[in-house]
């Protein structure tokens, strides 16, 4: 294997997944943290109608930014399996359908951010103060938004190629433009939203440009051809993979602009206030997101190298460092894994005896402790810790 990889096929699962998770998670933190600066620094040098088109467009921006991140989880996915099934010469294909793909993705999206931008930020419900402003921070953003795709697509490739640390330098020195930029525009030229946004759409061009540049220079295991670049049997593979990670993910941002609309009908402060609470949330969830991503190329190459029953040990060695993060006791997931297929052949059988009638369940006095039992084992840790705040 190129010494430019990482090899998860051999070693100690939890230590080579925390390590390759460890800059993926410093990543998202920076990618979070320049987002925030934007609110930041409008806040307290731009106007509260700046602050709210800052907060609408950024909603707008992550759905596009999130879901392009899903659908290029397709490429980090065959990317590590073509790793591991020793087939690296398939990669070169992979890239350049690839790369037609998110071609195509960037241009549609082009025409509807820059084109139909003040209907976006009606359709959002900015606050009338701030719908021209909101329209040029969502215009600036599809401006530059082929830069935003080129960014997400080579870290998915890099992410891939078992090499998590290069994206974190990336997002580095796109973090420190994004700062600069923000306070020489908006502090210092007080171009307000539009400011925040040429910053935003520079330090990512910076960034895809630093990323093109390190990919090129580097000893890959591959080669890219032109005859590369075409749609091909590689494409339908990328979107198999990647399409319904995208769905799922289009479909949670579709509710975040759903309750952004609704906020931004209460006024401009209830819209501000709004964009700082999701900038919380997303450090919330940016321990999830880096297992996530980490997982991928972990067990995909894994699966690749045909060794699944370590890509299982990989699987549930992270679903143990989430449901540790998120405070989950493991034991009832372990009894559902060892007796879910039990459980549910019996299921199966009661309802077949009932002929379809749900209603069994609650008919006998056993069956209805059990439903309660089952139920409290699941709200208890939710509940205890608040009842040991109150005891305190």
């Amino acid at each position: 294997m190129n010494s430019c990889n990482a090899d998860f096929t051999q070693g100690s699962i939890p230590k080579k997944l925390v390590s390759f998770m460890i800059p993926i998670l410093g990543a998202l933190i920076l990618q979070a943290a320049y987002g925030a600066v934007d609110l930041l620094v409008v806040g307290r040098f731009g106007s509260t109608s700046g602050l709210s088109a800052v907060s609408t467009g950024s909603q707008i921006l992550n759905l596009v930014t999130f879901v392009v991140t899903q659908l290029a989880m397709g490429i980090t996915v065959l990317i590590a399996r073509y790793i591991g099934e020793k087939r690296p010469q398939l990669i070169g294909s992979l890239i350049g359908g690839a790369t037609l793909i998110f071609t195509v993705i960037s241009v549609i999206l082009f025409v509807i951010m820059v084109g139909f931008a003040h209907g976006l930020s009606v359709l959002m419900q900015a606050p009338a103060e701030a719908v021209e402003l909101t329209s040029v921070y969502v215009r600036i953003c599809g401006a530059g938004i082929f830069f935003i795709v080129a960014y997400n697509v080579l870290a998915a490739i890099f992410r891939g190629l078992g090499d998590s640390k290069s994206p974190l330098v990336f997002v580095a020195v796109a973090c420190a433009i994004n700062v600069v930029g923000d306070l020489v525009l908006v502090a210092g030229f007080h171009m307000d939203a539009a400011g925040a946004a040429i910053a935003t759409v520079a330090a990512q061009a910076v960034s895809a440009i630093f990323a093109m540049v390190l990919l090129v220079k580097k000893n890959l295991p591959f080669q890219i051809k032109k005859e590369d670049f075409h749609f091909s049997s590689q494409c339908r593979r990328l979107l198999q993979v990647g399409f319904p990670l995208a769905m799922q993910e289009f479909l949670t941002q579709m509710s975040f602009l759903a309750l952004c609309a609704f906020v931004n009908r209460l006024g401009l402060e209830a819209s501000s206030g709004y964009g700082v609470a999701c900038k919380i949330v997303n450090f919330a969830m940016l321990i999830p997101s880096s297992l996530m991503q980490s997982m991928a190329s972990f067990v995909s190459q894994n699966v690749g190298a045909g060794n699944e029953k370590r890509a299982k040990k990989a699987m549930f060695t992270g679903i143990g460092i989430w449901m540790a993060y998120a405070g989950i006791p493991s034991t009832p997931f372990i009894l559902a894994y060892v007796l879910g297929s039990t459980l549910e052949t019996n299921f199966r059988k009661a309802v077949s005896f009932s002929r379809g009638d749900m209603l069994m369940f609650f008919k006998r006095p056993a069956s209805c402790i059990l439903l309660l039992i089952a139920i409290f084992s699941v709200l208890w840790p939710y509940i205890a810790p608040k009842l040991k705040k109150k005891e305190k």
